[in-house]
């Protein structure tokens, strides 16, 4: 009976043979399932915008209430998007236009319109992020614009 190979040599076999079995094994053709990324089986092609409300005011007034804000997207925003949003409440940080990181309490605030109304620049929301700054004295509203897939 020959003798045993030692551990370590076994495992090292082991290890090469299934490298090369892998190496062997045929690559997925490009136009396979498998090479392209998941689609969402429901949806139609819609934005998703995300406005970004401060509530700090950087003259050091009074910080922005709950009650004027639900005011401001009752009398500002419902109008232009009466189809519906989402609001929800955040607390975050930024470098104002003097260098000095603010934390504050803030808002989120969430719409989703059809791609083909979609426009660069719309003046809709752009007048609600004019509206905001002016109102509450705030250096800017942030703006975050993304494509999304959306079945109601």
């Amino acid at each position: 009976m020959p003798p045993k190979p030692p551990a370590l040599l076994r495992l090292a076999v082991l290890a090469v043979s299934t490298a090369l079995l892998g190496a062997a094994a045929p690559a997925a053709p490009a136009h396979s399932p498998a090479s392209r990324p998941p689609q969402l089986a429901h949806g139609s092609p819609y934005v998703e915008t995300s406005l970004f409300f401060g509530t700090a005011r950087p003259d050091g007034g009074p910080a922005v209430t709950d009650r004027q804000f639900r005011a401001f997207v009752d009398q500002v925003v419902t109008p232009r998007f009466p189809g519906g949003l989402t609001v929800q409440e955040g607390y975050g940080q930024y470098r104002d236009a003097h260098g000095i990181i603010e934390r504050e309490r803030s808002y989120e605030l969430t719409l989703f319109y059809p791609a083909s109304r979609a426009r660069p620049n719309d003046p809709k929301i752009e007048l609600i992020r004019a509206a905001y700054t002016e109102r509450f004295a705030q250096e800017s509203v942030a703006r975050v614009d993304d494509r999304a897939r959306v079945d109601f």
